[in-house]
Parts: structure tokens; C-alpha cells; sequence
């Protein structure tokens, strides 16, 4: 309800011919986001827009739902797809249409900018993620010729793609993969535009942050279990099925992490009985290997996008901390989607925040805690135990990395319980 009248305004002032441009509203809301959408859409009208208000009383689906049922009322070859929160720019079709002149091409993904990147530091750290997967994800796969997917949002489909890839299917929380790797699979060629940037908002609260993440973690493992089957049996080259594999899979390093996190105290133990000698040899690599990584992956993307590249390689450890702190959320995500668990859509709260000054925590959508944060606060506290033992045994060299726990779990629990706790002080008001 904050979001959808912004997107409508900028959607209407794309430029491109009235009689070849027709909009639709799919809207699956249950509250007052209905009444905002269908005024915004008739102030257009009378205006001379070819613009529809698609409200549907049975969320059956969810978004995935909500495609299907808005193509088959949609007159158009060419379908581009905007979440709510998101700003196209007035030149977004002219710029990217003409691809479309390759019948091979299927999809065309524009880069996600941020409008909200300055807001706060988990909308700085939030910016940094998306960045890495957009420049480095994205970018390598796209020019390495392996399957990369639509992002769900700005982007631009071939009509004649979703449906002969068998269309907008909801037996996963990541439609959006589902359809890119099955269209793909079918022949498609899929686009990736770099130096084309559709702007949103990232979210601004820890616990619509996390709301976001484990569907995106859950979605993915649910495609791998229903496509990488299929894409193994196939006769895609090995360099596809390869990363499609190591792609769809990911997320199961998160409960990797878990393990990892359970095990270091007793490993610290073990190792630090064992001598300087060997913790140097064979702990210092590991430890330059998962850390190195990770930092050089993020650190090239803010090199490619922004001038000013180096001021940001402050946020990298708290990027990893809070890598680290989703692994508890994530877990149990991917956990459901390997146990068949199956739950519904839940959407990201967007409350258009796009400068320092706007605030969200007097506005609905916010996402409950549950009892999550308990759990993530008794890991950051099982971590500073980790870091005093290390302390007491003089083993100072691994304090840094402990750190990244503490302040990982530590701060998504915190957060998570601050901004609910918050946004019920502030509502009660």
C-alpha cells in the first residue's frame, strides 16, 4: 500500500506508444492496497492509458499465481514484470526491447539499483550482497554461456517463452528460477544487461530482511529438488549442468554453517592440543581461503559499479557477519524444503523509504520474530565463550574470525527483537 502508486506513476511515464503499451495491476492484496491500486489506475485511464486493475479474491498461487492469471488476460508478445517497490526509468523499454529482435531471446534481466542504499548499515550491507550477485553471479554466467535466472522483477519476457516452457508454475517460493532454468532447458536465450539499472528499496528491517532471505534460500533448494534431476539427464553440456548444480544447491551451506559453528570450540580444543605448528599449516589456509574468498568476490563488484569503491570495503566483515547471522533463518528454510515441508509466499514489506529521513516502524507489513532470535542470541553467547577461551589460551591469531560469530548472531537477534519491539511501542502509541 506505501509502494504500489509510485511504481503506477513511473510506469506511466515510460516512454512508448499508447496504442503498443498495455498495463496491468496484478493485485493480490487483502487490505487497504486495494482501493489505492484501483483509484491510481483510474486516474490513468481517464487519461488515456490502456491500464487494468487485476484484483484477485483467491491468492491461489501466490505470485506465481497471480503471472499466470495476468497473461491470459494480457494482449501483448512482450511481458515486463515489476515488483511493487520497484522505478523504472522513463527510457526502460526503449532501451531494452530491441533485443528482442534475436527470436532466440527470451528473457532480457536489468541490474537492480537501490534507491535506500544510504539508510542504514543493513541497507548498506544489503546493497553490497545484491551487487556481487548481479555483477559477479549474473555477469559470469551470462558471458561463460551457462543458465543464469530472471530475477522475478525488471526484466522483460517473450510471451512465446513462458509458455512453451510449460508457464508461471507455484510448486516453489522461486517461480522466477523455475521458469528461467525450464525456458532455457527448452532452447531459450536468456540476456543479461548490466549497464541497464532498474532502482528499488531494500528492505529496512531485520525481520522482512530475513523474511526475504529464507524464501529465496527455501525457493532455491525446491527447484534444485524438482529441475536438477532432469537437467543431469539431459543433454546440456557438463559446464551448465555443473553450475546449475553448485547454483540451485548453495543455500545448503547454510546448515553447514550451523555445523560448523557447533564444532569450532571443540575443534579449537583438539587443535590447540596439538600445537602452533599445525594449527599454522593447516588451520591459516582454511581460514585465508573462507575469508579471502568471500572478500574478493564482493570487494571486485563495488570496484565495477562505483568510483568510490574503496570506502565501501568497510562494510566486508560486517557483509560476512551477517552471512553468518542468516544462517539460523536460512537453516531452517532449507531444512523445510529438503523435508517437503511446504509453506505460503511471504511477501517483503517495502514502506517506501527512500532517504534517511522517512521512517517505517509507525506502518504495517512488519514480520513477527517468533522465537528465532533466542536462538540466534544463545549462538552469539556460545561465541563469546568461544573467543574467551581462545583469549585465556592465548590463541589471539583466531579472535578475529570468532568475532564474525558474536557480532553475527548477536546483532540479527538483536535487531530482529529491537525493530518488532519498536514497531509495537510506536503502533501502540
Amino acid at each position: 500500500m506505501y509502494v504500489v502508486e509510485r511504481l503506477v506513476d513511473a510506469v506511466c511515464k515510460i516512454r512508448y506508444s499508447r496504442e503498443l503499451l498495455e498495463i496491468q495491476v496484478l493485485d493480490d492484496s487483502t487490505d487497504g492496497t486495494v482501493e489505492i491500486a484501483a483509484a491510481c489506475v483510474d486516474k490513468y485511464r481517464e487519461l488515456g492509458f490502456s491500464i487494468h486493475h487485476i484484483h484477485r479474491t483467491n491468492r491461489y498461487g501466490f505470485k506465481a499465481g497471480a503471472l499466470e492469471h495476468g497473461l491470459k488476460l494480457a494482449s501483448g508478445e512482450l511481458i515486463a514484470i515489476f515488483d511493487a517497490d520497484f522505478i523504472p526509468a522513463p527510457g526502460f523499454l526503449e532501451d531494452v526491447v530491441d533485443y528482442f529482435s534475436d527470436a532466440q531471446v527470451g528473457m532480457v534481466q536489468a541490474r537492480w539499483g537501490h534507491i535506500n542504499r544510504e539508510y542504514s548499515l543493513l541497507t548498506q550491507v544489503e546493497s553490497v550482497i545484491l551487487d556481487g550477485h548481479f555483477m559477479i553471479e549474473h555477469g559470469g554466467r551470462h558471458l561463460s554461456g551457462r543458465f543464469f535466472n530472471f530475477n522475478g522483477t525488471a526484466g522483460i519476457w517473450r510471451r512465446q517463452a513462458i509458455e512453451t516452457s510449460g508457464g508461471w508454475e507455484h510448486d516453489t517460493l522461486t517461480e522466477d528460477t523455475d521458469l528461467s532454468y525450464r525456458a532455457q532447458m527448452a532452447g531459450w536465450k536468456f540476456l543479461y544487461l548490466p549497464h541497464i539499472v532498474c532502482p528499488a528499496e531494500l528492505p529496512v528491517e531485520m525481520n522482512s530482511f530475513k523474511t526475504q532471505q529464507s524464501r529465496w534460500a527455501k525457493g532455491l533448494v525446491q527447484t534444485a529438488i524438482k529441475l536438477l534431476p532432469r537437467i543431469m539427464r539431459s543433454k546440456l553440456a557438463w559446464k551448465i549442468k555443473v553450475e546449475a548444480f553448485f547454483h540451485l544447491t548453495a543455500n545448503i551451506s547454510y546448515p553447514l554453517m550451523i555445523a560448523l559453528s557447533l564444532l569450532l570450540l571443540p575443534a579449537m580444543i583438539v587443535r590447540f592440543n596439538q600445537g602452533w605448528f599445525q594449527m599454522l599449516y593447516i588451520d591459516l589456509p582454511l581460514w585465508l581461503a573462507s575469508t579471502a574468498s568471500v572478500s574478493t568476490f564482493y570487494l571486485i563488484s563495488q570496484r565495477e559499479l562505483y568510483p568510490d569503491w574503496r570506502i565501501r570495503l568497510k562494510y566486508l566483515p560486517f557483509l560476512m557477519s551477517l552471512g553468518i547471522g542468516l544462517s539460523l533463518s536460512n537453516s531452517k528454510a532449507v531444512m523445510e524444503a529438503l523435508l517437503g515441508i511446504e509453506s505460503s509466499f511471504k511477501r517483503t514489506p517495502k514502506y517506501r523509504i527512500e532517504s534517511k529521513k522517512d521512517r517505517w516502524a509507525t506502518k504495517k507489513y512488519l514480520r513477527r520474530t517468533g522465537v528465532m532470535p533466542l536462538f540466534e542470541l544463545s549462538l552469539g553467547a556460545y561465541f563469546a565463550l568461544v573467543v574467551l577461551y581462545a583469549f585465556t589460551n592465548q590463541n589471539y591469531p583466531t579472535i578475529p574470525f570468532l568475532m564474525l560469530f558474536v557480532v553475527g548472531f548477536t546483532y540479527m537477534g538483536l535487531m530482529s527483537i529491537l525493530h518488532m519491539t519498536l514497531h509495537k511501542w510506536l503502533r501502540g502509541l
